[in-house]
């Protein structure tokens, strides 16, 4: 039996399977070695996780996550998942977890809109072109991050329509200083800054707010999408962002000229088909 987990920053999904079956299924905080040390990892895990997840040693655990994306973070989280399953681990990015579990061994393009975003051609088994997600601050343009972060900006500086700035401030009760604090001092502001797109969920027929997000996914489409050969391949999409926004999402993609073929909130049922289809 195996051990396969799916993490972004916010959340992490984990599956104890035999082969295609799902023996345990469990979700924890999400885990990212970019932000977090060895130790704040293993302490997610050890404490998070059920006790059946930690029964005896597995055949292997498959970890995909945001973070994972050169050797040095790979290293942290193979650590930290070896020193709590004493059990073989093979870690990848989020992105490829995305891939494969969006198209499993079809080729096509797979791209990310939950905390993060980002995108990728991939060829039925790897990642074969990437247009860098480059995080928050530089990039992951149509992220609840993103979204997050412009919304916050017009808020603070008095653009938003006074009635989304009112119900802004009756939903969260949350002081200007302390938005400004989220961002500058916590530890993963992209996580604080992702909270404040179910603001835009609940009032997406305003028309500010319905231009923020087609805008967003614009964003995304023209630094992302429009560098792959996207009108002869599937284009699939996982994350939180894209299921809330599925509509707009796929609005977007008709003026931009793209046909999406999935949007879904969960990549983890492919990749358990993927790893099942390796034996």
């Amino acid at each position: 039996m195996n051990i396969i987990a799916e993490s972004s920053t916010t959340r992490t999904e984990w599956a104890l399977v035999d082969g295609e079956r799902v023996i345990e299924h469990a979700f924890t905080t999400g885990v990212n070695p970019f932000f977090q040390t060895r130790r704040e990892i293993s302490h997610i895990i050890r404490l998070e996780l059920p006790e059946a997840f930690f029964k005896r040693r597995w055949d292997h655990i498959h970890f995909y996550g945001a973070g994972c994306s050169n050797q040095e973070k790979i290293k942290i989280m193979e650590s930290s998942l070896v020193a709590q399953f004493k059990t073989p681990v093979t870690v990848n990015s989020d992105l490829l977890g995305a891939a494969r579990g969006l198209l499993v061994h079809r080729p096509g393009l797979a791209c990310i809109l939950g905390t993060g975003s980002n995108s990728c051609l991939y060829d039925g088994e790897e990642i074969v072109k990437n247009v860098a997600a480059l995080g928050f601050i530089l990039g992951d343009e149509g992220s609840n991050a993103y979204m997050g972060k412009k919304l916050i900006a017009d808020i603070l500086k008095d653009i938003t329509p006074i009635e989304i700035r009112e119900a802004f401030y009756d939903k969260y009760q949350v002081a200007p200083n302390v938005l400004l604090d989220e961002v500058y001092s916590s530890v993963l502001p992209q996580r604080q800054l992702s909270k404040y797109v179910t603001l835009l969920r609940d009032h997406l027929d305003h028309p500010y707010v319905y231009d923020l997000v087609y805008r967003s996914f614009m964003k995304f489409f023209k630094r992302n999408i429009s560098h792959y050969d996207y009108t002869d391949n599937p284009i699939c999409f996982v994350g939180s962002t894209c299921v809330m926004f599925e509509d707009v999402l796929r609005k977007v993609a008709t003026d931009f000229g793209a046909q999406i073929e999935k949007v879904t909130k969960y990549s983890l049922p492919g990749l358990i088909e993927y790893h099942a289809d390796l034996k």
